[in-house]
């Protein structure tokens, strides 16, 4: 296993899936620690940076843009090049999407994690942090969850993440590559895609709708502001006892969708009411029902905690949102898959 010296000033680090919600909000905590960022982006015809394009010019010319496809094996190889650590993030995430597209699942986060972990052995890498998911759990079989929970496919996206997972776990205990499985909960924040719930309340919300449209709203979640999920990455990647671990990246707090959905509508228009859409319901045993997660081991291992509450962070968020600049790449009024 190469030798960790931590999250040093000028440490040379890839982030894939940098253009993405946690990706660009990761970049930007990885400049702040004076690290030099690489950011690996989906290669596309329009020459898109995804988020980083929304960055200033002084903050971009300070990355490092690598244009390619997580799932090209040389590509990622050459993006791994002389990178210390590398944070892996790109993945295909949208649980609807995924029920009529799980060859692409398959190919984008079991086989692009492939890719990272193949490139990161043969480079050298100081440490590989894989991205997972909480829908690796799938409904709660006890709370708080822990990292010892069973894993449950309830959906191709959490199948192919759940394989993802173990692939990482397979090269630490075979190659002894220095990997870490990070598992956020759910994050929320600026720059969220639409289809998540909260952008979806807020835009409907902030367009004037009076009826909010939503799936089930009884489900509960466990939110982490998009800030203390970066922070928990950023406590992940500075702990060497951290190294051959999976480790939940949660508030230990949950919420139910409906009281969530409330909660935005009181801060913005307190008459809208919520209606049910029968086109975003998940199938009902592929729905997860509750996830409410433990902090326990990230705490101990990292001194990591949360700093927002659940209040704050919908403010912040919301406040984002009201800019007319980011609300206008938002579709508010297509269900966005």
């Amino acid at each position: 296993m190469p030798e960790f010296k931590g999250l040093a000033l000028n440490k040379k680090i890839l982030v894939t899936g940098a253009d993405g919600f946690i990706g660009s909000h990761l970049v930007e905590g990885l400049l702040d620690k004076g690290c030099q960022v690489r950011a690996f982006v989906h290669y596309n015809s329009f020459n898109s940076w995804g988020w980083l394009d929304t960055f200033p010019k002084e903050k971009l010319d300070k990355i490092d843009v690598f244009a390619g496809d997580i799932r090209d094996p040389n590509g990622v190889r050459k993006a791994m090049q002389r990178m210390d650590m590398v944070f892996h993030l790109a993945a295909l995430i949208a649980i609807p999407f995924s029920y009529h597209s799980p060859d692409s699942y398959v190919d984008t986060n079991i086989k692009g994690t492939l890719n990272v972990l193949q490139a990161a052995r043969d480079t050298g890498c100081e440490r590989v942090l894989i991205t997972s998911t909480s829908e690796v759990y799938g409904t709660a079989q006890y709370v708080p969850i822990d990292e010892q929970h069973p894993f449950q496919g309830q959906s191709p996206y959490s199948a192919t993440k759940i394989g993802a997972d173990r692939i990482g776990e397979s090269f630490y205990r075979s190659f002894n590559t220095p990997v870490t499985i990070v598992r956020p909960f759910n994050t929320y924040g600026p720059r969220q895609s639409a289809r998540a719930v909260i952008p979806t309340v807020i835009t409907q919300l902030l367009a004037g709708a009076k009826e909010i449209k939503l799936g089930s709203i009884n489900p509960t979640r466990d939110f982490n502001y998009v800030q203390d999920t970066v922070a928990g990455f950023i406590a992940i990647a500075e702990t060497q006892a951290t190294i051959g671990e999976e480790i939940n990246i949660a508030s230990q707090q949950e919420i139910s969708i409906g009281q969530l959905a409330r909660e935005i509508i009181d801060q913005i228009n307190p008459t809208a009411r919520i209606v049910t859409d029968d086109m975003r319901m998940r199938p009902e045993k592929s729905e997860v029902e509750r996830l409410l997660g433990s902090k326990e081991k990230i705490c101990r291992l990292t001194g990591w905690q949360p700093e927002y509450t659940l209040q704050q962070g919908i403010r912040e968020t919301i406040a984002w949102f009201r800019d007319e600049e980011n609300r206008r790449r938002y579709k508010w009024d297509l269900y966005n898959v």
